[in-house]
């Protein structure tokens, strides 16, 4: 099988999502020099943090943390821009994987219960194929050894993009679209909410007072990236 694979990577080389070079083997998806130079907040690692100030005073969590520095025409745009535009859900799912093991070193694995990401509504998730946020779950779940459930938070109605609106517009274009699927799934459980980006941090603030609402016990935030 190896030597089928190597025969394979010779006439179709596979590249890194990230700079575009060749993986050599044993490298998936992203190669080892763009990992390590992925800009990595390491708040996991800080007794207080940005993400955890941003959201002081607007919903109650036990932890708060954006994986990575977002830096227009950076390397975390174009991995942000290949998982939600380019057809690359494997991005998300890798990057979960390395953030994971970044929260596992640290002893975080047996913090959560379940992973739960940000929903999309149902038709962007037609067009797209799949939510980004549940790749970067799933990646999550295999690294914690946690189990993530896409069932749980839903999106009642689709929202135009947040993009270039104000803080308090944010906030009035999704205060009202969330719910969630059972509460039995959430009762009782720490839950860990997972996003791509935070930017104001409406978005989950929105979609984590109602998972509070209905009764989870804890709630903590996990996002690949934040932007200033």
């Amino acid at each position: 099988m190896s030597l089928v694979a190597d025969f394979i990577s010779l006439f179709f080389p596979r590249y890194c999502l990230a700079c575009h070079g060749a993986l050599v083997k044993g490298e998936e998806i992203i190669c080892t020099h763009c990992i390590s130079d992925l800009p990595k907040t390491n708040y996991h690692l800080l007794p207080a943090n940005p993400i955890e100030e941003r959201l002081a005073g607007r919903l109650p969590v036990q932890h708060a943390w954006a994986f990575l520095k977002f830096r227009k025409g950076g390397i975390v745009q174009h991995l942000l821009h290949q998982m939600k535009y380019n057809n690359h859900p494997e991005v998300g799912v890798a990057l979960g994987r390395i953030f994971g093991l970044d929260l596992k070193e640290a002893g975080l694995s047996g913090q959560f219960d379940v992973i739960v990401p940000v929903p999309l509504h149902e038709s962007r998730k037609r067009t797209r194929g799949y939510n980004q946020s549940a790749k970067l779950a799933e990646g999550l779940s295999y690294s914690l050894n946690t189990p993530w459930d896409e069932s749980i938070s839903v999106r009642k109605a689709r929202t135009s993009t947040q993009t270039r609106k104000s803080k308090i517009e944010r906030w009035e274009n999704v205060k009202d679209v969330f719910t969630v699927s059972s509460t039995e799934a959430i009762a009782g459980k720490r839950i860990l909410l997972v996003d791509d980006i935070i930017t104001t941090g409406a978005t989950l603030e929105a979609c984590g007072q109602h998972l509070i609402a209905r009764g989870c016990e804890q709630l903590s935030i996990a996002c690949l990236a934040e932007t200033q």
